[in-house]
């Protein structure tokens, strides 16, 4: 039988989770704690892809091991039955006879859906489904979609006037938003495995897209440049983080992809479609390296791309209240709707202030 209690330890176990953020990709985010007699005994979360996971943790900072017998343990995601770089974290729960388990979602990874669960139940433990599900499936959103589509997690984030406009008539962005709006821009980058923009931003702008405001990890640096245009000393190409590139096929053998070669710059080359380079190659090949999410911050043309090939999943939308005018460079290129009915949904997520800026949050729908 679950309570309201359940409910409220499992909102503690994402808190708990989110403190990996940024640390344990390609794995998931999980926190657990064990509660008993309506007391906290113990909490964990994964800290690192290879370390111990979140029940692991949270078993080892309950003090008086022989309250587990008559304790539960919540998770937000179903616990592993497989071997990995760690044991199975089930079979930890039934030697240490946890009678009771409480989780969040199940885990979409084939070496676990529903058998760490089924573990646990065949071994007679009481395990409750579902608690907080949505909550604890959007935590893990980029792994999700990693286990589901074989591609990242895709966010488009974009800073604009509140008229829609990313640039003035002469390509001027710098800059839309505050200081608060871009120190988050920061935190975010910190939080993804891969930031990309196309050739045309990183020229214009001198992008860098590394983490500078705020303490985290920098990501993998992704540049779209079919022809290779973007010189190699550009700050993009910093030894700040790596950086991947990615050009057409007609651009192997050239002397532009040697002078790469030269400098050390990895250049994978794919197919070109009406419109720029294969989206969907190119999300293929980060997949297969393991990036689970990835922050595009690019150009209209971009990020209309991404949405007319249904590879959007969330939208950041920092809005600044400001007006750009008509003439101004739109969001958005053009996106092939010819009718009201034919607009592209997406639902509200969350949004939050940043000094005069506001952070809108939306999910595109299928």
């Amino acid at each position: 039988m679950l309570t309201e209690a359940d409910a409220c330890h499992m909102a503690r176990c994402i808190e708990l989770a989110l403190q990996g953020a940024g640390s344990v990709s390609p794995n998931p985010m999980v926190g657990s704690l064990i509660v008993c007699d309506g007391s906290v005994i113990g909490e964990g979360y994964h800290m690192q892809c290879g370390g111990p996971h979140a029940e692991v943790n949270a078993i080892a900072a309950v003090s008086d091991p022989s309250l587990l017998s008559r304790s539960t343990l919540y998770v937000n995601l179903e616990p592993c039955s497989h071997f990995g770089r760690t044991p199975p974290c089930s079979d930890l729960i039934i030697e240490k006879m946890i009678p009771r388990v409480v989780v969040g979602c199940r885990d979409p990874n084939p070496k676990v859906a529903g058998r760490g669960i089924m573990r646990l139940r065949d071994s007679g433990v009481d395990v409750y489904e579902g608690v907080l599900e949505a909550e604890c499936l959007r935590l893990n959103e980029a792994f999700i979609t990693s286990h589901t589509k074989g591609r990242p997690f895709v966010a488009l984030k974009i800073a604009e006037t509140l008229d829609g406009r990313i640039a003035t008539a002469d390509g001027a962005s710098k800059w839309i938003t505050g200081s608060e709006a871009r120190r988050e821009v920061h935190r975010l980058r910190s939080t993804y495995d891969a930031v990309l923009a196309g050739a045309a931003t990183v020229l214009l702008d001198r992008a860098q897209l590394t983490v500078r405001d705020v303490e985290g990890r920098n990501p993998l640096r992704v540049v779209l440049d079919s022809g290779l245009r973007v010189p190699f000393d550009a700050p993009v190409f910093s030894s700040d983080a790596p950086t991947l590139v990615f050009a057409a096929g007609r651009m192997q053998g050239t002397t532009e992809a040697s002078a790469a070669e030269k400098k050390g710059i990895e250049v994978v080359f794919v197919r070109e479609v009406p419109g720029g380079l294969d989206l969907s190659q190119v999300l293929r090949e980060l997949h297969r390296r393991d990036v689970l999410s990835l922050l595009v911050e690019s150009g209209s043309r971009l990020s209309a791309a991404f949405v007319r090939a249904g590879l959007a999943d969330k939208l950041l939308m920092f809005i600044a209240p400001k007006l750009f005018g008509a003439d101004a460079l739109p969001s958005f290129a053009p996106l092939a709707v010819e009718a009201p009915s034919g607009a592209v949904q997406l639902e509200f997520g969350q949004s939050k202030a940043f000094g005069r800026d506001i952070l809108l949050e939306a999910y595109f729908q299928p």
